[in-house]
C-alpha cells in the first residue's frame, strides 16, 4: 500500500521538475522582456542577473507554500487518498496547460492555472464525497476555502487593471520629465529618478520580503516595521547620492543601472511569488505522505480513513528543496527556446514604432481603436494649443537623416520605459508577496508593459489595431486558462478516482507523450522562424546586398512553388483528398512569406543609400512577379482540392499523364532557377530564357488536345473546367517566372556595369 504512494510522490517530483521548466519558460516574460527589449546590456548579462535574482528569490517562497495546502480547500475535510488524487490531477493539468501556451508563444499565468486547478480538483472530489454521503451540494462550502479562494482570485484579476493604470500613469509622467531625448534631461533629474526607483526596489523587495524568510528573527522584522519611514527616507537620500556619484564620477548611465537592478529585483520577486505554483503541490503531497505514514506506523490507519487535518497547521518548507527548485529554474532560463518565444510576444506588442505584426485585427480591436481616436480628438479640442504643443514636444522622437533604421538590432523601446516597467512591476508584485497573495506575475508585468507602451504612444494609427488585438488575444487566453484549468483538473481527478492506478498511469503516459510531441514541434517551428528572419530585413543598403537578398527570396519562393506544383499533380492523380487538404493549408505559408516581403517595402526603401534608391522599383516589381507566381500555384492547389472535395469525377488517365509531363518540365525549370540563385550563377539566365517558348508551346498543345477531347469524347464539364484552369494557370506561372528572370537579368547587368 505504501509503495503506491511512494511511486505517486516520485511521479509528482518528475512532474514538478517538468512544471518548473514549462512554467519558467512561460514566466520568463516577467523579468526578461524589458531588459531584452531595451538592449540596455548584453543577453549574457541579462541572463546572469536574472539567474541570480531567481536563485535568491527562491528563499522567499517558504511563506507562500500554504496556498497549495490550505489556501483553496479545507484539507481537514479530505482523506489522504483523496488529497493525493487532487494533487496528481493538478500537476498533470498544469504541465499540459503551460506547455500548450508555451508552444503558442503566449504568456499565461502560472498562478491562475494552479489556483483554478486546485479549485477544480477539490470541487470534483468534494462533489463525489457529497453525492456518496448526503447529496446536498450546499455542503460544498465546508470543503472549499471560499473566502481565501475568492480573495486570491479577486486579487489576481484586480491586479490586471491596477497594473495597466499604474504603468500608464507613471510612464506618462516619466516621459513628460525625460522626453525621448532623455540624454539631456538625465543630467538634471537622473539622480532623483534613480533614488526613487532604487528606494522602491529596496523597500518592497528587500524589506517587505524579509517576513517570508525563515532565518530572519522577529526582532529584525519588528525593527524594520517600526522604522519604515526612516528607512525609506534614508534609502532615498542614500540612493539619490549614489546615483549622482555613478553618473558624475563613474560616468555610467543610471538608467542602465536601474534596468540591471530592476531585472534582478523582478526575477527575485517572480521566484518569491511564483515558486509555489511549481513545487507547492508536490511539497504538500510529500508533507501529506509524512503525516499519513506517521499515523499508519502508530495506529495502522488506512489512506481512505485519515483526514488531513495536519495540513492546516504551519509546516516548514525544507530549504534544500527551494535551492534545488531555484537551480532548475536558472537552468531553464538559459536554455529554454520556448521562453524566448514567449518573451518575443511581449516585446513585439510593446515595441516603439510599427513593423511586422503578429496578430490580426478583429471587430473588438477595431472598435476600441476607433472610439479611442474619437475620445483623443475630443480631449485635444478641449486642451489649450500651447499646452498641447508642449506635451507633443515631449513625445517627439529624435530623427536624423543620416541614421537609418536597423530593425533587427534596434531596441524595441528606450531605457526610460524599460526602467519604469521593471520598477513598477517589481513594486506591485512585491506588495502581493508581502500580503501572502499569489498575484499573477505574468498579468502584472504584461499589463504594466502594455500600459507604459500606450502612454508612450507606441500604439499609433499604423499599429494600434494590431497591438490591441494582440493584447485582447493574450487576455482572452488568461480567461481560457482559468476555465480550462478548472475543468481539466476536475475531469482528471474524476478519472483517477474511478479508474484507479491504471487510469493514473495512462494519464501520465499521455501527458509525457504530449509534452515530448509539443517540444519536437516547437523545435521545428523555431528552426522555421530562424530561416524566415531574412524576410524581416530592413538594413539592405547597397546594390550587392540587394542582389544577394533578392536572390534568397526568389530561391525560397521558387523552391516552395516547385514542391507544391509536384505534390498537387501527384495527389490529384491519386484523388487523395487528405494530402490535397494539407497542400491547401501549406499554400498559406507561401502566401504569408510573400506578404511579409511586401510589408517590408517601406523599410527597404527607407534604408537604401542614395546610390541605390533606383533599385526600389526593381525590388517592388520582383515582389509583384513573386506574388503572381504564388497566386497561380494557389489557384492550382485550391481548385484541385475543391474538385476532389466536391467528389467530382477523377481526371482521366491521359489528362493526368499530360499534367505529369508538364510537371517534369517544370521541375527541371525550377530546379535550374533555384540553383542559379543559390549559387549566384546569373550568367545562366539567358539559357533558361531561351527555353521559355518551348515550355509555353507544350502547355498550348495540351489546351488544344483538351479542346479536341471535348469535341469527341469528353463528357465531364467539371473535369474540363479544372483541366483548363490548371493549364492556363501553369502558363501564367511560367510567364511570371520568365518575366522575373528577365527583370533580374537587366538589373544585374546594369548594376554590374556601374561597379
Amino acid at each position: 500500500m505504501e509503495d503506491v504512494y511512494i511511486v505517486m510522490l516520485v511521479v509528482l517530483l518528475a512532474l514538478a521538475v517538468t512544471d518548473l521548466v514549462v512554467g519558467v519558460s512561460n514566466d520568463a516574460i516577467n523579468f526578461l522582456n524589458s531588459a531584452i527589449g531595451s538592449k540596455a546590456v548584453s543577453m549574457r548579462t541579462i541572463l546572469i542577473v536574472a539567474s541570480l535574482g531567481v536563485a535568491v528569490g527562491a528563499i522567499f517562497s517558504s511563506g507562500l507554500m500554504e496556498v497549495a495546502r490550505k489556501g483553496i480547500f479545507m484539507p481537514g475535510q479530505f482523506y489522504f487518498e483523496e488529497i493525493m488524487i487532487i494533487f496528481m490531477a493538478v500537476m498533470i493539468t498544469d504541465v499540459l496547460l503551460l506547455d500548450f501556451f508555451n508552444s503558442l508563444g503566449l504568456p499565461t499565468s502560472t498562478t491562475v492555472s494552479i489556483v483554478f486547478e486546485l479549485l477544480g480538483a477539490a470541487v470534483c472530489m468534494a462533489v463525489i464525497k457529497i453525492y456518496a454521503d448526503t447529496g446536498d451540494l450546499s455542503e460544498l462550502t465546508s470543503y472549499i476555502n471560499t473566502s481565501k479562494a475568492t480573495e486570491i482570485i479577486f486579487g489576481i484579476f484586480l491586479a490586471v487593471f491596477i497594473a495597466f493604470i499604474v504603468g500608464a500613469v507613471i510612464q506618462y509622467v516619466s516621459r513628460l520629465i525625460f522626453s525621448f531625448q532623455y540624454e539631456k534631461k538625465i543630467k538634471y533629474v537622473g539622480a532623483l529618478f534613480g533614488g526613487v526607483s532604487l528606494t522602491a526596489i529596496l523597500f518592497f523587495i528587500l524589506i517587505k520580503g524579509l517576513k517570508s524568510v525563515s532565518f530572519i528573527s522577529d526582532g529584525t522584522l519588528e525593527f524594520v516595521n517600526s522604522n519604515t519611514v526612516t528607512i525609506i527616507v534614508g534609502g532615498f537620500v542614500f540612493f539619490t547620492l549614489l546615483s549622482q556619484f555613478i553618473m558624475s564620477v563613474l560616468k555610467l548611465n543610471i538608467l542602465r543601472i536601474i534596468i540591471v537592478i530592476g531585472t534582478f529585483a523582478l526575477a527575485l520577486a517572480f521566484a518569491g511569488n511564483d515558486l509555489v505554483n511549481f513545487i507547492g503541490v508536490p511539497i504538500a503531497a510529500w508533507q501529506s505522505f509524512e503525516i499519513w505514514q506517521s499515523a499508519y506506523q502508530s495506529s495502522g490507519v488506512l489512506p481512505s480513513e485519515l483526514l488531513m487535518t495536519g495540513l492546516s497547521g504551519e509546516v516548514a518548507t525544507p530549504e534544500f528543496l527551494l535551492v534545488l527548485a531555484g537551480a532548475v529554474m536558472v537552468i531553464t532560463i538559459w536554455f529554454s527556446k520556448k521562453a524566448r518565444s514567449v518573451v518575443d510576444t511581449g516585446v513585439n506588442l510593446a515595441r516603439q514604432g510599427d513593423g511586422v505584426e503578429r496578430f490580426e485585427p478583429n471587430f473588438l480591436s477595431r472598435s476600441i481603436v476607433r472610439y479611442s481616436v474619437l475620445f483623443g480628438n475630443a480631449v485635444s479640442v478641449v486642451l489649450p494649443s500651447p499646452l498641447k504643443r508642449r506635451i507633443d514636444d515631449k513625445f517627439n522622437k529624435p530623427t536624423s537623416s543620416h541614421i537609418r533604421s536597423k530593425r533587427i538590432n534596434a531596441p524595441a523601446f528606450d531605457m526610460v520605459r524599460a526602467s519604469v516597467n521593471l520598477v513598477v512591476a517589481s513594486v506591485l508584485i512585491s506588495i502581493g508577496t508581502s500580503l501572502k497573495l499569489p498575484l499573477s506575475t505574468t498579468y502584472v508585468t504584461f499589463m504594466v508593459a502594455m500600459g507604459t507602451s500606450l502612454s508612450d504612444r507606441a500604439w499609433d494609427r499604423e499599429s494600434a489595431v494590431y497591438r490591441v488585438a494582440g493584447v485582447l488575444n493574450v487576455i482572452g487566453g488568461w480567461f481560457v486558462t482559468a476555465l480550462v484549468a478548472f475543468t481539466a483538473a476536475a475531469i482528471f481527478a474524476a478519472i483517477i478516482f474511478y479508474g484507479g492506478t491504471i487510469a493514473l498511469a495512462l494519464l501520465i503516459i499521455i501527458a509525457a507523450a504530449l509534452v515530448v510531441r509539443s517540444t519536437i514541434l516547437h523545435s521545428k517551428k523555431s528552426k522555421e522562424e530562424e530561416n524566415k528572419k531574412r524576410y524581416n530585413r530592413a538594413d539592405i543598403i547597397t546594390i550587392n546586398e540587394i542582389t544577394s537578398e533578392t536572390s534568397e527570396n526568389i530561391s525560397s519562393v521558387i523552391g516552395g512553388v516547385n514542391k507544391m506544383y509536384t505534390k498537387t499533380v501527384d495527389n490529384l492523380g491519386y484523388h487523395d483528398l487528405g494530402k490535397l487538404k494539407k497542400n491547401n493549408k501549406a499554400i498559406k505559408k507561401l502566401e504569408k512569406e510573400v506578404d511579409e516581403l511586401k510589408g517590408n517595402i517601406f523599410y527597404f526603401i527607407k534604408s537604401l543609400d542614395e546610390d541605390s534608391v533606383e533599385a526600389s522599383k526593381f525590388y517592388i516589381l520582383i515582389l509583384d512577379y513573386l506574388q503572381d507566381m504564388v497566386q497561380s500555384i494557389s489557384f492550382i492547389t485550391r481548385n484541385s482540392y475543391n474538385h476532389v472535395h466536391n467528389n467530382h469525377k477523377n481526371l482521366k488517365f491521359n489528362q493526368i499523364r499530360d499534367l505529369k509531363k508538364i510537371d517534369e518540365k517544370m521541375q527541371v525549370l525550377f530546379d535550374d532557377i533555384k540553383n542559379l540563385f543559390d549559387n549566384h550563377e546569373f550568367g545562366d539566365i539567358e539559357r533558361i530564357l531561351s527555353e521559355k517558348q518551348e515550355l509555353l508551346d507544350s502547355v498550348s498543345d495540351l489546351i488544344q488536345k483538351q479542346i479536341d477531347r471535348i469535341r469527341t469524347s469528353e463528357t465531364s464539364p467539371k473535369n474540363s473546367k479544372l483541366y483548363f484552369g490548371l493549364l492556363l494557370e501553369t502558363k501564367d506561372l511560367v510567364s511570371s517566372t520568365m518575366s522575373l528572370l528577365q527583370l533580374f537579368q537587366e538589373f544585374y547587368k546594369e548594376a554590374k556595369s556601374t561597379l
